[in-house]
């Protein structure tokens, strides 16, 4: 069944036609069971359903859907934008193309020079920073005693494993971290009587500020470079090409804002999954390293941190019994893939021990797979081990703050205690 529907957002749409309501800013004010449930009707459906949100678009919810779409990028194409909305050629002409936008040769040339700048060496560093940085955000914790789990945790040690590795001297950090909350701030749902969809592309000032900085960073480390990875990307040559100063800012501001925002989301749900779940919390911590790497792509696959990202068909495709044909958009829907009953049995359990776990937290796969998806996975793992073998008992007090975002899975903040045995 292919439902009628305008292309591109002209006619009349049925209000009481399947997907409508993901178009309506108070869906995402819902609480998460409401949402997922009406993401597994949609999943029940022959074909996609076309979402008339802006200039509209066809909502890919079956994880085979959305996996196809990932490893088609010559059909389902990055470019212009993954975002709604797209990035203006103003601001990609100020800012430089993000890679998550791009396609082809250039996404290629781009990622492999990112890619030779993460070294063996340089990998090794981080994760024995990363262990060091999570035993001391537990210790601070310990000491002082703080009682939200954002700001004082799950905002931490991402942010200070990527300035660590980047290379950010420590005089610059405490303005990095205001900007990266500026340039994410507005990733959600306004309430209110104004209430509408706000994405990505509000922090133009923030970012602005920040690619200032690291262009300064990244001068200094052309002329003296050291061990950190900013120099390693500005003095790489693959194919005779290091990455230039817009390149450099672009992907600073990717890395900060998605690999901070994504990975404190994902521990805050992983310390909220664990207090839900004692029996799960409690064969965690029988036997933490037989555990840990399966609890942790579980706690993603249930959080889902990016919910969506958006792709403009370049080529005539028939996918889910619809074709698509150029210029449609669609937007792949990650929270809806990761509850696919085909997949995954019992997709709103939370299992730790639940194998195989093919969940798509870090993209379907292809050329835009999360280039830092290992470093978040040790990230987790060693922050949860730190928090739960540790004398003192641990859990989330109260229900988490969220965002009601239509983009990512974000929490605000979380209450949350220690307990001295």
């Amino acid at each position: 069944m292919t439902l009628p529907a305008p292309r591109h957002g002209t006619g009349a749409a049925d209000p009481a036609a399947p997907g409508r309501e993901l178009a309506e800013p108070g869906f995402w004010q819902l609480p998460p069971e409401r949402r997922l449930a009406a993401f597994a009707r949609l999943r029940a459906l022959d074909s996609p359903v076309f979402v008339p949100e802006g200039p509209g678009h066809w909502a890919l919810v079956r994880h085979a859907q959305v996996q196809e779409a990932s490893r088609l990028p010559k059909v389902f194409a990055s470019a212009p934008g993954v975002t709604t909305p797209e990035p203006a050629r103003w601001v990609r002409a100020l800012f430089g193309d993000s890679m998550v936008n791009l396609d082809g040769a250039d996404h290629a040339q781009l990622r492999k020079i990112v890619q030779r700048a993460f070294t063996p060496r340089l990998l090794a560093a981080a994760e024995e920073d990363i262990h060091a940085v999570a035993a001391r955000i537990v210790d601070d914790v310990l000491t002082g005693q703080p009682d939200e789990f954002v700001s004082a945790v799950a905002s931490r040690l991402p942010l200070e494993v990527i300035c660590n590795m980047m290379g950010i001297p420590e005089h610059y950090r405490a303005e990095i971290a205001d900007r990266v909350d500026h340039a994410s701030e507005n990733i959600g749902v306004e309430r209110g009587l104004a209430a509408r969809l706000r994405m990505p592309g509000r922090g133009l000032r923030a970012l602005a500020r920040m690619q200032r900085m690291v262009a300064r960073i990244g001068r200094e480390r052309r002329k003296n470079p050291t061990d950190d990875l900013i120099s390693a990307l500005v003095c790489a040559n693959v194919d005779g090409q290091a990455l230039g100063t817009r390149q450099l800012g672009a992907f600073f501001s990717l890395l900060m804002v998605a690999g901070v925002e994504t990975t404190r989301n994902a521990i805050t749900h992983g310390l909220t999954l664990l207090t839900d779940h004692p029996d799960q919390r409690d064969l965690l911590l029988s036997d933490f390293e037989k555990y840990a790497d399966g609890a942790v792509d579980e706690m993603i696959r249930h959080s889902t941190p990016i919910i969506q990202f958006r792709r403009t068909v370049a080529a005539e495709h028939t996918l889910g019994g619809h074709l698509f044909r150029p210029g449609d958009k669609v937007v792949l829907y990650y929270a809806s893939a990761n509850r696919d009953e085909a997949v995954f049995p019992d997709p709103d359990a939370f299992d730790i021990t639940r194998s195989p776990n093919p969940h798509l937290g870090f993209g379907g796969g292809g050329p835009h797979f999360c280039l830092g998806a290992h470093l978040a996975r040790v990230e987790m793992k060693a922050l949860f081990r730190q928090l739960l073998t540790r004398p003192v008992g641990l859990r989330a007090v109260g229900l988490p703050d969220f965002a009601g975002s239509n983009f990512d899975n974000r929490v605000r903040s979380l209450k949350f205690a220690f307990e001295r045995p």
